[in-house]
């Protein structure tokens, strides 16, 4: 009797250290372990830089919406603009990079180039997420096969579990990030497909193999 005395003592009291530490939370710390929670479910276990990314608070923004080029803001404007965050862009075809901005609204990624909105890929639209199980930033998102899209969107991205989160938290498809082992398939357009593949050297790099294959290492 003691000991089923001792347990229930001890289960009200830990349910009040956790009511006491919910009430007692910001809403910015709340949006804040939200977000973690969903960036666990992605990635735990399966992601290299994983954990020692939960010691790093997530910014609402990496640009503020006034660092953006005043004509995108006209182009994108009755969007409320969520997350701004600078990237690495590779060509679908020859792989040249290019810096760019993923800009993330309530109903759309769009990938801008100074003044010039370069893709708009709707959330209804988007077909999936993928990145590498290693510690490189490369996100692809892979949008549908049709004549509105160009093809699926090659990223380099420094705050990779971040933006990944941003993304499949404003666009409600947490259940479409892959991460892969090894290669994956991307659209290039007009019904043509390329591979990327992922191995381990000595130093970070990105490029067009011997096979027309864009590598990462």
């Amino acid at each position: 009797f003691l000991m089923q005395t001792s347990e229930m003592l001890r289960k009200i009291c830990m349910r009040n250290l956790v009511r006491k530490y919910c009430r007692g939370l910001t809403a910015e710390r709340k949006v804040q372990l939200q977000q973690k929670v969903v960036t666990s479910a992605v990635f735990s276990g399966k992601k290299e830089g994983y954990l020692e990314s939960l010691s790093h608070p997530f910014l609402d923004t990496r640009l503020k919406e006034n660092d953006l080029n005043p004509k995108v803001l006209q182009l994108i404007r009755g969007e409320i603009i969520k997350y701004v965050t600078p990237v690495i862009k590779y060509d679908r075809n020859g792989f040249k990079a290019r810096e760019r901005l993923l800009v993330l609204t309530q109903s759309s990624a769009y990938v801008v180039e100074m003044a010039k909105i370069k893709q708009k890929i709707e959330y209804s639209t988007l077909k999936g997420i993928s990145t590498s199980n290693l510690s490189d930033g490369i996100v692809v998102i892979h949008v549908p096969d049709d004549n509105k899209q160009k093809g699926d969107v090659i990223l380099q991205c420094e705050h990779v579990f971040e933006t990944v989160t941003k993304l499949c938290i404003l666009a409600n498809k947490q259940s479409l990030v892959k991460v892969v082992k090894g290669s994956l398939r991307f659209r290039v357009g007009s019904g043509k497909e390329g591979t990327m593949v992922f191995t381990v050297g000595p130093e970070p790099q990105v490029f067009k193999d011997k096979t027309g294959q864009l590598t990462v290492v």
